[in-house]
């Protein structure tokens, strides 16, 4: 893991970095810079003195990685998550340790991905970012699947969903227009224009499979309607991430202007020394390899321990699953949001909330789909008719909020109480569907006449 301070534009292959400093500076996508906010510059005086260099290259790989971040003090939780499951603690203790451990993880992930885009260049390092950027949220979700609780996975991708247009969109115009009150905040709207036309076509793919299953109810069998479905809803993610392909192409090369933050000179003051890796490609890809695993392996005592963690705390799966996991997973992203919005700087909060709420939907729900295909389980885009409806209303919310390219803090307290609303819905959403005759009943659905009930009703 060797060290490029010396000599930055070097690999440690013996390649060269693909770019300019400026060039890739600017082509710093939003999720970036949202992440940059939350790091602190190492101080590496004293490891300079080790004389071993193979030890003081891993120390200072360590200390970038570990430690140059504000998040750094949530890593005790790590190996205190792999404590307490060693040494059967109680498993609401493993859950919330782990939900605390994947928050700094996901912003260091974000860093990594930043710091191998030096040595690949912007497009690669673009590609990588729109893989690895919901990578908690990926992992989770496969978890889920190979235990086939298929409810788990749709209430928190749907959560991540909610949360990124409503949540952290609304925080981030609330407080924006708070600290800037004096002053009109205004944004680019081709990049909103994009992602809320993006987002009403994933929503298409998910009303459709609710729409023929409601519609196809009682005019066949259990069976013969579960196997449609299943196969509009196959066809829909393939459709999905076709679309998510190409958006990749528009931004990453026919239309990446509209993409890239824009940066003032304010901000290039504070990042100048960020226009260089602080640590070498392999080094990167290990740490990322390892972080990935670490991950996983959180992810699994999410998993495997949120029942228990819903009868111990007296809250239904459905609230902790679309309410608690994606506001403790994202928020490293979320912050860095909010404290560019706190600097007028709402292109970037833009393109963190939108930009991962149409990363979710367009790609890791029917990316999860054709894996669970893949897998011999059947999931399908079926969100119901309460969870698809909150999906609809807040896509639609979102677009009507930033139509004009302007803003001010009651846009954001608009979102921010519809999303309180929506949680106190799935809050006191704990009653079970309606029991229904056996031949009416499908055991992947659930009673098919109770009224969009089924496995989110419970």
């Amino acid at each position: 893991m060797g060290s490029v301070a010396a000599e930055p534009r070097t690999l440690e292959n013996g390649g060269h970095m693909k770019g300019s400093s400026r060039e890739l500076r600017h082509g710093r996508t939003a999720h970036n810079m949202s992440s940059s906010s939350l790091r602190k510059k190492s101080d590496l005086k004293m490891i300079q003195k080790v004389p071993c260099k193979c030890l003081k290259d891993f120390l200072a790989n360590l200390q970038e990685v570990i430690l140059g971040t504000k998040l750094s003090v949530l890593f005790p939780a790590i190996p205190l998550a792999i404590v307490a499951n060693s040494y059967g603690f109680a498993r609401p203790w493993i859950f919330a340790l782990s939900l605390l451990g994947l928050t700094p993880l996901a912003e260091r992930v974000s860093f990594l991905t930043e710091q191998i885009a030096f040595y690949t260049g912007p497009t690669v390092g673009g590609l990588l970012n729109a893989t690895c950027g919901n990578a908690t949220e990926l992992i989770i979700a496969v978890l889920a699947l190979a235990s086939h609780k298929i409810d788990v996975v749709k209430y928190s991708l749907l959560g991540s969903i909610l949360s990124n247009l409503l949540l952290v969109l609304g925080t981030s115009l609330f407080c924006g227009g708070i600290a800037n009150l004096r002053r009109e905040q205004r944004f680019d709207r081709k990049q909103a224009d994009v992602n809320a036309f993006l987002l009403l076509m994933g929503l298409l793919c998910h009303l459709l499979p609710m729409l023929f299953n409601h519609v196809a109810t009682g005019e066949s069998s259990a069976a013969l309607i579960s196997e449609a479905t299943l196969t509009l809803s196959r066809a829909s993610s393939i459709v999905m991430l076709i679309g998510y392909i190409v958006y990749l192409v528009f931004q990453l090369w026919t239309h990446r202007q509209l993409f890239e933050a824009q940066e003032d000179d304010e901000y290039n003051d504070d990042v100048s020394d960020e226009e260089t890796p602080v640590i070498g490609f392999w080094s990167g890809f290990i740490w990322l390899a390892g972080m990935t695993i670490v991950i996983a392996l959180l992810s699994e005592y999410v998993v495997g321990t949120i029942e228990d963690a819903s009868d111990t705390w007296g809250l239904s799966v459905s609230f902790i699953s679309i309410i608690l996991l994606p506001i403790v997973g994202n928020a490293a992203e979320h912050a860095g949001a909010i404290i560019f919005a706190f600097k007028n700087k709402l292109d970037i909060s833009l393109g963190v909330a939108l930009g991962s709420a149409t990363q979710i939907s367009l790609f890791v729900v029917p990316l999860c789909v054709i894996v669970a295909w893949i897998m011999g389980i059947d999931m399908d885009l079926n969100f119901n008719i309460l969870e698809t409806g909150s999906l609809a209303l807040a896509i639609i919310i979102t677009a009507f909020t930033l139509q004009d390219g302007t803003s001010h803090y009651m846009k954001g307290l608009v979102l921010l109480l519809c999303y309180v609303i929506i949680g106190a819905c799935f809050f006191v959403n704990r009653i079970p569907p309606m029991k229904q005759p056996a031949e009416v009943t499908d055991l992947r659905f659930g009673p098919l006449n109770a009224g969009g009930g089924g496995i989110f009703s419970a």
